[in-house]
């Protein structure tokens, strides 16, 4: 089970920014930008963004309007939505997720996770 799993249940904490029947939204804990969301499906079946755009299209585009709409509500609407795929292009959480940006970033900041 992977910490999102975790979050997903509640058994850990998080500031949950959104939340659907198949996705939630919360601040990262580590923030790359002033505004840093994740934007995860509650659903471990897909490991990574090339998985989930095989296997659900639709969750996928679901994914990027939630973020367009995070963005809106929560900076000027400007964002950078990363997605790492693979250990050596950062991702450390192997369950599907997108990394919302805005309001700034860090020079050089990629959105690791």
């Amino acid at each position: 089970m992977s910490i999102f799993s975790r979050i997903i249940d509640r058994e850990i904490p998080a500031d949950i920014v959104f939340e659907s029947e198949r996705l939630i939204a919360f601040r990262d804990l580590a923030p790359q930008a002033p505004v840093h969301l994740l934007v995860v499906p509650k659903t471990e079946e897909y490991a990574n963004v090339s998985e989930l755009a095989a296997g659900d299209p639709a969750l996928l585009a679901e994914i990027v309007s939630t973020a367009r709409e995070l963005a809106a509500e929560h900076a000027d609407g400007d964002f950078r939505l990363v997605f790492n795929t693979g250990a050596n292009a950062g991702q450390t959480v192997f369950h599907v997720h997108a990394h919302v940006l805005a309001g700034g970033l860090a020079e050089g900041s990629l959105g690791g996770e």
